[in-house]
This record gives structure tokens, sequence and C-alpha cells, in this order.
């Protein structure tokens, strides 16, 4: 119980400060950042930036809200939000998972990072549609353990931005090398992790 409680606190304090992080792209000027290594084609394209900034606004959303349907007081005390919250869940990942899909098209690095972030978003939506596909027909566990699937992928966007830096400088790659690895890295450990969660019976609903 207290390896949980201490698991939770790690996941909602990372959740909700790179869940936040998406909107310091409307405070501060975040050109030098991944946005430096886009061409200025790219960067002026509407198609692409309504694409990217839907995609990290909502996903930013998803993960703030996300970790509350694990919270089992939550479900039993005020079932009406957890299935509202949950509602909002499925909307903003399909939002935000057909952006993903649309600018992994676009990304940094050539066809091994466009195919890694591509497989993420397509995951991302599958895992979602099939969570909320259990919970319409009543299957509880399963609808639970696609949930756990899916949050673990919305996940790659906190592990993500830890890897970042990390790799890099531990086996002193490039950004284009480490950024190859990193769209695979981000969230196939993830996954992972979450089937290992799901075979320890790690959530009791």
């Amino acid at each position: 119980m207290r390896l949980q409680k201490i698991f939770w606190g790690v996941i909602v304090i990372l959740a909700i400060s790179i869940g936040l992080y998406p909107y310091s792209y409307l405070i501060f000027d975040m050109s030098r950042g991944l946005l430096g290594s886009k061409s200025e084609e790219l960067l002026s394209s509407p198609y692409w930036n309504f694409a990217f900034y839907t995609h990290i606004y909502l996903g930013g959303l998803v993960l703030l809200i996300g970790w509350t349907q694990f919270v089992k007081r939550l479900r039993e005390k005020k079932i009406w939000l957890h299935r509202t919250l949950g509602k909002i869940y499925i909307l903003l990942v399909l939002l935000s998972g057909v952006a993903g899909l649309y600018i992994s098209f676009y990304a940094t690095g050539g066809v091994v990072t466009k195919i890694g972030f591509g497989t993420l978003a397509l995951s991302w939506l599958i895992t979602t549609i099939t969570a909320y596909s259990f919970i319409r027909i009543k299957d509880i566990e399963k609808h639970q353990n696609w949930m756990i699937r899916s949050y673990a992928l919305t996940f790659a966007a906190v592990t993500l931005r830890l890897w970042m830096p990390i790799l890099p400088i531990a086996f002193q790659l490039e950004f284009i090398e480490s950024y190859r690895i990193i769209s695979w890295l981000c969230w196939v450990p993830n996954l992972v992790f979450a089937e290992l969660l799901i075979q320890r019976n790690f959530f009791k609903y």
C-alpha cells in the first residue's frame, strides 16, 4: 500500500508538471527548442500549426485528468465525476491522437522517428478506443486494463521529456541520433511496464 502511494505520488507530480508544460508556448519564446529543428516552410503551414498545438494542448489536458481515473475513492464516491472525466479523456485522446498522427509524418529525424511517433499515436488511439468499447459492455476489468495501457502511452509525453536531456549526455549522442531513439524509448518501455502492473494486479478496482 505504501509503495502504491509513493508510485502514485510520483505519477501525479510528473503528470501535472508535464501536463502544464505545453502552455509555456503561450507565455515564452519556444523557438529554440524542438521548433528550432523545423523548417520555415513547415512552421508557416497553418495545417501543421493547427495539428501541433491541438496535439500538445489537448495532450497536456489528457495528462492532467487521466490519473484521476485510477483513484478508487473517486470511483466509489463520485462515479458520475469518474464517468464524466472518462468521457472527456477519451474525446481529448481522439483529437490529440489524430493530430499527433498527422504531425508524426513531419517528425524530425527521418523515417525512424516518423514511424516511432506514428506508431505511438496509433497505439494511443487503439488502446483508448478499446478501453471505451469494454466499458460499453460493462467489462470493468478489461476496461481498466486497457485504460492502464492508454495512460501508459499518454505518459510518453513525460518520459520523452525525461529522456531528452539524459540520453545525449549519457551516451554522447547528437540531438538527431538521440531523438530517433527517444521516438521509441518514450513509449515502448511504458507499455511493457503497464503489462507488468496488469499481470501483478497492481491496481485493485
